[in-house]
């Protein structure tokens, strides 16, 4: 085993579990992270009794498979943690007074989506059978490809193979983005909520697949929220004699000869290892802490032209009252749009935190809306006016506040708590450019573009997580962690 120190930078979900497995092979590692605790986007802070889960909405095999034995490996897999999803979601269109409700029972959503929308009965039926097709095949392989620095020439080959039940689905009308198939749908209401089943420029198998995991019963909701899923990871870490500075954030990528050597920190303290795994914002790793010295054409274009995923305003409210039996997450299309800055709001996701016991007290409840926002906006206003800021984010959460009075009547009074976070709270605990909490939008384009972890005439380093993962979320974040070490023990020889 090698006797060599590695420098990890950041410690959300990437940054653990590379420091986990460099543990595990013998690597001496310390983490340096920005924020005063682990999990990066998968954030959660406390006002006063309450909890607010900032980060990971659902997670995907929880139950079997090769996810969930690398959620065991890293210490995070009891059973007690997770609860399964009777339902992805219900959409209320307050212009038509519809609701549709998409149930893990395949055959109850396609039943109640044809009552919904009798001509759409086709296309339904269609995307059924899409999702039938990934739970059957078991399919969470895209984006998990081995990296250029490990693949060898059978890899594709394998992958290929064991995607082969539902390679049809990733060309043709099933590349199509969401928006582009709810266009094809005669019924309004129900292409816009196909639009916006997740986002609307996903290529339609992304929504097959996460449909066949939630009816494969592999979707979860985590019952002590993201503080429950990253402690246990970050537990591990220390366990394996891994460290950890908090409040460390890092300037400068130090190098010599060509070689990555250490890092330099805000305070000016240097410290030294033999590699550095960078897993935090890509523009930042690249374009600052390396000064742009090692990007090729390929490189700064895609951060020229690549989209980013949309921020959120997220507004979290402490209310006095019991919320049992209510659905967990329900979107609501407005029928009176909320003025944000340069745009009107008309879709609100509003999660009910009923699942667990971790984020209220006895009889009480942290219910969650949150909507898309503009980054510009919402920067300009806090760097140039801060109470201006702070008035704005009061008034916003006083309207939504006012809207779900008509589903919860007498819920503005037993409010105790309320608390807001903008894009660019996501940008100062993350420093995620643009606030974007899970990098690159995942176009079809995009989520299949495997990207390369090392940088060309830099040695000893590599990059974890979702700026090198396209389309990020839990499982690929914690496989680019495992697999930066795997590039390092290659690169020592080392089994």
């Amino acid at each position: 085993m090698p006797d060599k120190s590695v420098i990890i930078i950041g410690a959300g979900l990437a940054g653990l579990a590379a420091g986990v497995y460099a543990q595990r092979n013998g690597y001496r590692s310390h983490i340096f992270e920005h924020a005063g605790q682990p999990g990066g986007v998968a954030a959660w802070w406390r006002r006063g009794a309450y909890t607010i889960d900032g980060g990971i909405h659902f997670l995907m095999n929880h139950r079997s498979g090769a996810i969930h034995d690398l959620y065991r490996d890293l210490g995070t897999a009891a059973p007690e943690i997770v609860t399964d999803m009777p339902e992805y979601g219900r959409w209320m269109d307050e212009p038509s007074g519809k609701l549709a409700v998409f149930y893990a029972d395949l055959d109850r959503t396609a039943a109640e989506l044809k009552q919904f929308a009798p001509a759409d009965a086709g296309a339904i039926d269609a995307f059924i059978a899409g999702a039938r097709a990934f739970q059957a095949a078991g399919a969470f392989d895209v984006g998990m490809s081995a990296p250029p620095e490990l693949a060898g020439r059978l890899d594709s080959l394998k992958m290929l193979w064991g995607m082969r039940r539902v390679l049809p689905y990733f060309v043709g009308k099933h590349s199509r983005t969401a928006a582009e198939f709810a266009h094809t749908l005669r019924d309004p209401v129900l292409a816009r909520i196909f639009e916006n089943l997740f986002l609307p420029d996903v290529p339609l198998w992304f929504l097959y697949m996460l449909f066949g995991l939630l009816a494969d019963g592999q979707m979860g909701l985590l019952t002590h929220g993201c503080e429950g899923f990253v402690q246990p990871i970050a537990a591990r870490y220390r366990e394996l004699g891994g460290e950890i500075t908090y409040n460390a954030t890092v300037e400068k990528v130090l190098v010599e000869d060509g070689r990555a050597v250490g890092v330099r920190l805000a305070n000016g303290d240097e410290p030294r290892g033999d590699a550095v795994i960078a897993t935090g914002d890509g523009y930042d790793t690249l374009f600052k802490l390396l000064d742009g010295r090692y990007l090729d054409d390929t490189s700064r274009a895609r951060y020229r032209d690549w989209r980013l995923i949309p921020p959120w305003v997220t507004i979290s409210f402490g209310v006095a009252r019991g919320f049992a039996g209510e659905p967990h997450f329900t979107t609501y299309r407005l029928a009176e749009p909320i003025a944000v800055g340069p745009a009107q709001v008309d879709l609100v996701s509003v999660r009910v935190l009923n699942y667990g016991p971790s984020f209220a007290p006895a009889g009480k409840t942290v219910i969650q809306p949150t909507f898309e926002s503009d980054w510009d906006y919402w920067a300009a206003l806090r760097q140039s006016d801060r109470a201006a800021y702070e008035a704005e984010k009061a008034r916003i959460a006083a309207e939504v506040l006012r809207r779900l009075e008509t589903y919860y009547p007498g819920l503005s009074g037993q409010v105790e708590m309320t608390d807001v976070a903008t894009p660019y709270t996501t940008w100062r605990y993350t420093l995620n450019r643009r606030g974007a909490y899970m990098g690159w939008l995942p176009t079809a384009s995009q989520v299949m573009t495997t990207l390369p972890r090392t940088r060309p005439g830099l040695d000893r380093f590599v990059m974890a997580g979702q700026w090198v993962v396209p389309g990020g979320g839990v499982p690929t974040c914690l496989m680019s962690g495992r697999d930066a070490v795997r590039i390092l023990c290659k690169w020592d020889g080392v089994r």
